[in-house]
C-alpha cells in the first residue's frame, strides 16, 4: 500500500542527491515515521556522543556565566589579595586558602576573575553573532529572493568583504568605533555577516530548483508566500549549523581584540583576552595567570565546535539516508 511522504528536508534532498531511489525511500520513511525534520534531528544528537561532551562544556559555560554574581567567591573588580602582592612573588593556586587559584598581579582573585570573563565571553559572543546572523539572514534573503541585479550588487559587496581577513575586519571596525565592549561586539557581528549572507543565498537558491516549490508556483502561490512558508524554512538549517560553529569563533575573536586592548576595561577588568594581555609581563613568576584564561578559552570554543559539527551532521540528508 503506497502512501504520500514529506519530501525530505535539508540540502541534497531529492532525486538529484546522488544516493538510489532505494535509499531515498528509506530514509523519507524514517523521517515519516519520527514525527518530523526536527525530531529527527534531536533523536539523532540524542546517539551522538560528540554531541553529548559539547553540549555538557556549553551547558556548563552558560551556566557559569548566568550564574556569576552567586558562585563569584568575589565582585569583578574587587582586588582582596592586594597585601599579599610582592615585586617578586605572586600566591598561586593553592598557597592561600582563600584564593584557590590563585591571585594575579594586581590581587585580584583569579577564580572570580575567571567566572566573570565567562559571563563577559557570554555576552560577546552571543550577541555578536546574533547581530552578523540578524545582517547576514537579512541579505541573503533579499539576493535569494530577487535575484537579479540586487543579488550581483549584494554578493559583490559580500566578495570584497570576504576578501579581507576576518579577524583584520574586525580589528579594524573596533579601532573606528572605539575601545568599548560595544565597538568588539558590533565589529565581530559586522564581520560574520558575510559568512550568513553568502550561505543562506546559496541554500536558497538550491531550494528553488525543489519539486516542492515547483507545486507550490503551479498552484499560483506568490513569490513572498513561497519564500517565506517553503523556501526559507527548509534552507535556514545550515545558517543555524554555522551560527553555532560562530560563536566558538566568536568567543576567540573577543579574546583577541581585547588582548590587543580594543574591548575596553582596565586592569581590573574581568574578561578572558584581558586577562592574556597583564598575565604577559609575569610569566616568569606567575605562568598560570596565562594557562588558566587561555585553558578557558580553548575549552569554551571546542564545546561550541563538537556541538556544532554535531548538529550539523544530524541535519545531513546523506547521513540520514545511512
Amino acid at each position: 500500500m503506497s502512501a504520500v511522504l514529506p519530501p525530505a528536508q535539508g540540502p541534497g534532498a531529492g532525486p538529484q542527491s546522488g544516493g538510489s531511489p532505494e535509499t531515498v525511500t528509506v530514509a523519507q520513511a524514517e523521517l515519516h515515521k519520527s514525527g518530523s525534520f526536527w525530531s529527527d534531528v534531536l533523536r539523532r544528537l540524542r546517539h551522538n556522543v560528540t554531541a553529548w561532551i559539547g553540549g555538557a562544556i556549553v551547558v556548563l559555560f552558560i551556566a557559569v556565566a548566568v550564574l556569576a554574581p552567586l558562585i563569584a567567591p568575589y565582585p569583578e573588580t574587587a582586588l582582596p589579595g592586594a597585601e599579599y602582592i610582592t615585586p617578586t612573588h605572586i600566591p598561586g593556586p593553592g598557597e592561600l586558602p582563600q584564593f584557590p587559584l590563585g591571585l594575579d598581579r594586581f590581587g585580584g582573585d583569579v577564580l572570580s576573575k575567571l567566572i566573570w570573563g565567562a559571563q563577559a565571553s557570554l555576552m560577546v559572543g552571543v550577541v555578536s553573532t546574533a547581530l552578523g546572523l540578524l545582517g547576514g539572514m537579512l541579505l541573503g534573503l533579499i539576493a535569494g529572493t530577487f535575484g537579479g541585479w540586487a543579488d550581483t550588487v549584494i554578493m559583490r559587496i559580500v566578495d570584497i568583504i570576504l576578501s579581507v581577513p576576518n579577524l583584520l575586519l574586525a580589528v579594524s571596525i573596533a579601532a573606528i568605533l572605539g575601545q568599548t565592549p560595544q565597538a568588539v561586539m558590533i565589529a565581530i557581528g559586522a564581520s560574520q555577516v558575510p559568512i550568513f549572507a553568502r550561505l543562506l543565498r546559496a541554500s536558497m537558491l538550491q531550494q528553488r530548483t525543489s519539486e516542492y516549490v515547483l507545486s507550490a508556483q503551479t498552484l499560483g502561490l506568490g513569490r513572498g508566500r513561497i519564500t517565506m512558508s517553503h523556501v526559507l524554512p527548509n534552507a535556514i538549517g545550515p545558517v543555524i549549523v554555522q551560527a553555532t560553529l560562530t560563536l566558538a569563533t566568536a568567543v576567540i575573536d573577543a579574546a583577541a581584540l581585547s588582548f590587543l586592548g580594543l574591548g575596553g576595561g582596565g586592569p581590573d577588568t574581568a574578561e578572558w583576552g584581558r586577562m592574556l594581555t597583564y598575565a604577559q609581563s609575569e610569566l616568569a613568576i606567575a605562568p598560570w595567570l596565562a594557562f588558566l584564561p587561555g585553558i578557558c578559552i580553548a575549552v569554551t570554543a571546542l564545546g561550541f565546535t563538537l556541538f556544532g559539527e554535531a548538529l550539523r551532521e544530524a541535519m545531513d540528508p546523506r547521513t540520514r539516508a545511512r
